[in-house]
Parts: C-alpha cells; structure tokens; sequence
C-alpha cells in the first residue's frame, strides 16, 4: 500500500471520523482508523460498533492496498505538519511509515481483516433531505434527551416519517421537545426510529447549514445518511419511545407572551440564587407581570419581576430553570408564548414565528 496525500486531503477525513473511535477500547482495532486504497480512492473507516464513519477521498493510488493505523496518532500527525505539505504514505512489513519533507513516523498497525464492521443494513425506506432541515430538527430538539436513563429509549432522538412529515421528538421524563418539517416522500405509513445519543451528536456534528440534499435511510436496526464524501451508519435503539402526542398539551386560553431575551435575563439572574442542585425557582403570574422567586439552603433569596402580556388568572408555579433557559437558548425569535392550565399542569412552550417547535416542561414542588 503507498500512496501521496496533501495534508489538507487527509487532516478533513481524519477529523470528520474521528468521534467514531472511543479513547478506552476492550478491542485494539477500534481505536484504529481502517485505510482502504483501491486506485481512484482512499476509503478511511472508524467504528465503535455502535457507529460507523466513512470518508472517501478521490486520488490516485500509487499501489492498492488495506491496513489499519492508530487512529488518533494519525491525526496528532496531520495536525502536526505544516500547512499544504505533502504527505508520503507506505506500508512496509507491520509497519506504517509516514514521511513529509524532513519528518518521519513510524506507526504500528493491524491488519485490516481484523477490523469490525457493522451488519449489512437492509433498507426499509430511504428518502432524501436537505442537511439544514435534518440539522435544525437535532438542534431545536437534541438538549431533551436522557443521559445514561434506565429507560434507554429515552436516551436518543425519536425521527419520525410519515406523509409529508419528518418529526424529532426528545425527552428525558421530565420536559419534551418537538420539532417538525415538510418533506417529499412518498410514504404512506408513519415509521419511527430512534437514534442513541452518541450517534445524534455525531450526525450533527457533520451536517452543513447548507441546502444540499443528504440521502437518509432508515432499516430495522440502523439508520444511515449519506453526506458529499461522508456516510455516516448507527444502530438504533429497540425500545417504544412515549406517545408524545399525549404530553403534548393543547394551548388555552391561559396565554402569556413575553420577550424571549428580557425572560431569559430574569431567569437568568433569579437562578443565580436557586438551589444548586435542583435549580427550582417559583413563577407568579399576574396581570400582565411575572414574577420569579429564588432561594437556596444558605437563606439566600432573589426576586426578580419581568413585565408580560397576560390577562388570566393568578398562578404560582414551580420550574427547573435550566429546562426553561435550554429552551429559550434554542431559539432567536424575538417573543416566546407560554401555555398555563393551572399550578399542576405541564407547561407549553412556543415561538409565535416558529410554529414547528413545541417544548413541554413538566413544574415540580418547591
């Protein structure tokens, strides 16, 4: 195997697999980065066995080959080298030899019949998207998944495909996020699948904010989207993600409508002094006025008041401020509504202009 690189060729691959290869392996060759070299291209490969990247660079092969090198080491070396400069790369024995003007490594390597590879995926419905779609369907929804919950469904992303329709549904028992799309398919079911939280952040992690369409492939135990040079394949969980149509309430006439930065300052400095560990603060809302209460086991307190459009009746709630500030934070509308039934409802939350986001935050007792 040999071959020429520029550095820049092999660095955008390199960094684009990477979250693919866990740092702690059991298995030697997972924390190795698969090289494959027919004579018009250069195939790179990482996997954890839960996802697998694929990067193809179109070149041509001095002599054909497979092997596989330390991933990460590959990578420090790229890094390492100057800007524009080439690199010389050849397999001499067990050995990799990497050579670029007076540098020279040695890195030790596996053969890559040892390397592990994901089942062959059988597709059950394959539809394209544009990768800013898919990209803002992760972002507004992705910060409700679960982390490590004995519930495991709960800790990925539900994509939903129905007629016309992708949905991104997130929750972790405690607030859901939904965010909706059109699309054109052809579909006449409605298929679900979800996808674990590594592989959800590692999609985004690849998606432009661009409009070009990505080929997106759903089958029984993975989902794959194919990107320009980038196919990136994950397994999915086998779990029934919740009906979230049922924690969906319907909005009232309970309506309150704030300015989305000047509620975000307020809770903002009202957290400042809520319990670090629950982060709860009360919500009072009045006639146009909402006020929040903060207090700490120290004995410390904070009141803070924020003027509101609300006309309804006086309730006192409690929230977990973070939940309400991720969901502020994951937009740039100007005002933001908010759906009351009463002090034990779940509260709904909604952007006038952006009607395809909908977040549930459940309150809790202070």
């Amino acid at each position: 195997m040999k071959f020429q690189i520029q550095r820049e060729e092999l660095l955008t691959p390199l960094q684009q697999i990477i979250g693919a290869v866990e740092k702690r392996q059991t298995m030697p060759a997972l924390s190795n980065v698969l090289l494959q070299a027919d004579e018009q291209s250069l195939n790179l490969t990482a996997t954890d066995l839960e996802i697998e990247l694929k990067a193809s660079v179109n070149m041509v092969i001095d002599e054909p080959g497979d092997i596989t090198v330390p991933a990460r080491k590959l990578l420090d070396i790229c890094k390492a080298l100057p800007a524009e400069s080439r690199i010389d790369f050849s397999v001499d024995g067990d050995k990799a030899l990497i050579k670029s003007g007076r540098s020279r490594f040695t890195l030790t390597t596996l053969p890559a019949a040892d390397f592990p590879s994901l089942d062959a995926i059988e597709s059950q419905f394959s539809f394209e998207v544009a990768q800013n779609t898919l990209r803002q369907l992760i972002d507004k929804t992705a910060f409700a998944m679960a982390q490590q919950d004995v519930r495991y469904y709960l800790n990925g992303l539900l994509f939903e495909v129905s007629a016309q329709k992708i949905r991104a549904v997130a929750t972790d028992g405690h607030r859901l996020a939904f965010a909706e799309k059109t699309l054109e398919n052809d579909i006449a079911d409605v298929k679900q699948v979800i996808l674990p939280r590594k592989g959800v952040l590692e999609l985004a992690r690849l998606l432009s904010d661009n409009d070009v369409a990505v080929k997106l492939v759903l089958a029984n135990n993975h989902m794959q989207v194919e990107l320009d040079n980038i196919r990136f394949t994950s397994k999915l969980i086998d779990g029934r993600f919740p009906d979230y149509n049922r924690v969906i309430p319907e909005s009232d006439s309970k309506l309150l409508t704030a300015d989305r930065e000047a509620l975000k300052q307020a809770l903002i400095r009202a957290s400042i002094l809520s319990n670090e560990k629950y982060r709860g603060i009360r919500l009072i809302l009045q006639k146009n006025l909402l006020k929040l209460e903060a207090h700490n086991p120290d004995q410390e307190e904070a009141d803070i008041e924020v003027e509101v459009n609300y006309s309804g009746p006086e309730i006192e709630i409690g929230f977990n401020v973070n939940y309400i500030l991720d969901v502020l934070n994951s937009s740039d509308s100007e005002m933001v509504q908010s759906s009351l039934r009463d002090s034990n409802s779940s509260c709904l939350l909604t952007f006038p202009d952006q009607p395809d986001y909908k977040y549930v935050i459940m309150p809790m007792r202070l």
